[in-house]
């Protein structure tokens, strides 16, 4: 498995969203900073964690520029659970089926956990940061803030 790295073209992708909408990477090509977060699963600690720290600093996002992505293996249902009892604005899609962790290399933590990475894509569909922290879930929102600042987004 290949992992997408700093220079890359992001792999594109058609997915549903907790919303029922079909959502493609490419569809924010020229227009959006793309950031695409993998996470493990949907009301864990540092999920939640995660999660709400992106939720509170998603208008820092939209005025920067981006869009928020999360993507986990949990169901389309249990997006909508989850989004909804922590408010959550941004997009979350479901990878049952793992293609994206593995279109992307995500790596699993200690060959069990589907892994916590954060990939940073310009308006081209060009990765400028990648973060992977199983651990430290609140600086993938910190790191992916200060980078689509940087870009100019």
């Amino acid at each position: 498995m290949a992992s997408i790295g700093v220079g890359d073209t992001a792999p594109d992708f058609t997915k549903t969203t907790q919303n029922g909408d079909s959502l493609r990477l490419s569809q924010f090509r020229g227009d959006k900073t793309i950031v695409l977060y993998f996470y493990p699963k949907d009301e864990t600690p540092g999920c939640t964690a995660e999660a709400c720290t992106f939720r509170d600093s998603f208008e820092d996002f939209v005025d920067a520029g981006a869009v928020v992505i999360g993507v986990s293996q949990d169901s389309d249902e249990s997006h909508k659970r989850f989004a909804e009892h922590h408010r959550l604005p941004f997009l979350l899609v479901s990878d049952q089926d793992k293609s994206l962790q593995k279109a992307y290399g995500v790596p699993k933590t200690m060959g069990l956990l589907p892994g916590r990475v954060t990939y940073v894509i310009d308006r081209n569909g060009v990765v400028q940061h990648v973060f992977s922290s199983q651990l430290n879930a609140k600086k993938h929102v910190h790191e992916a803030l200060d980078v689509v600042k940087r870009l100019g987004a």
